[in-house]
């Protein structure tokens, strides 16, 4: 059989599927479905340091190849997470990466501060699509020296990963990733939604109630492939591909385009099995096609 496991710094992971932060709750919920620990990892929704209740509904609007969704990064909070989630993941046995967030650097130094009092971590996830009220307002994620600067911040605290989550609504993500490397993140994952609006023709009002949302599924697979193609060509960090995958053919295709792991996420909201069923249909195509391990399709585009 295939060897699925794949490393990311020091870190060893079952296989290279994850489920994608926002789209798999705190984890803990779907091992009612199947056993958390077969997967690569759960990328826990979310965290800010106090609890946040989210946007007023209409929150998700479903669109002809994808989901539109305006949460508003509704969380329990770190605190309430320790308390409630952290005993139960550990008890499952499952890799956690927690992802994190904040309106200013301090709030992901706060929310990192606080778990890393925690065991049975492996490591962090920045989200860096969150409005910098420190900055006026700007997306961390769209500044170069406000990537570096929160990364190396939050390098300095812990020996766990970190990863860089990058948004797509940039001009030019390179000059983003490679502040991200300097300020010495162990990984990028890409891509985060984005940004899109629908229209509710019969009221003539958007669809959702904060009128933008962030756009996940099948519709964005081309612009995150891109995405992590030419990362993977300009820096030399491991990858994590998400967007739009909804099977072993899209996460092997991100793996060919230069992914270490990848994550699903809308697809959870369609069959809630589907993250540890990609894994295991990777498992079997690389079997099929007499392919000794999962990392040799990383890079292995032919161009």
């Amino acid at each position: 059989m295939a060897d699925m496991r794949v490393k990311i710094g020091e870190y060893e992971f079952v296989n290279p599927v994850g489920a994608a932060s926002g789209t798999f709750a705190y984890g803990i919920e779907y091992q009612e479905f199947f056993d958390i620990s077969k997967i690569g990892a759960v990328f826990t929704k979310g965290l800010s340091y106090e609890p946040i209740i989210g946007n007023a509904p209409p929150r998700l609007h479903e669109t002809a190849s994808g989901l539109l969704n305006s949460i508003g990064l509704q969380n329990i909070g770190v605190e309430a997470f320790c308390a409630e989630k952290m005993p139960l993941l550990r008890e499952a046995n499952a890799t956690v990466i927690a992802n994190v967030f904040g309106s200013d650097a301090d709030g992901y130094k706060r929310v990192v501060d606080r778990l890393e009092r925690e065991d049975g971590l492996a490591g962090y996830e920045l989200n860096l699509s969150c409005p910098n009220v420190k900055a006026g307002g700007i997306s961390f994620g769209t500044d170069p020296k406000i990537v570096r600067a929160l990364t190396a911040q939050i390098r300095s605290m812990t020996k766990r990963l970190v990863i860089v989550k990058l948004t797509p609504n940039v001009t030019d993500i390179i000059p983003i990733a490679q502040a991200a490397k300097d300020g010495g993140a162990d990984a990028i994952s890409a891509v985060n939604t984005l940004l899109g609006m629908a229209v509710d023709l019969k009221k003539r009002r958007p669809a959702l109630a904060n009128v933008y949302g962030g756009l996940s599924g099948p519709a964005i697979k081309p612009v995150a492939l891109r995405v992590i193609h030419q990362i993977y060509q300009k820096i030399d960090l491991p990858l994590i591909g998400i967007g739009g995958i909804r099977d072993a053919k899209d996460a092997l295709e991100f793996m060919v385009a230069g992914a270490t792991m990848v994550q699903i996420g809308a697809q959870n909201y369609r069959d809630p099995f589907s993250t540890l069923n990609i894994a295991r249909d990777m498992e079997k195509y690389l079997d099929d096609h007499k392919i000794p391990s999962v990392a040799e399709m990383t890079g292995s585009l032919i161009s």
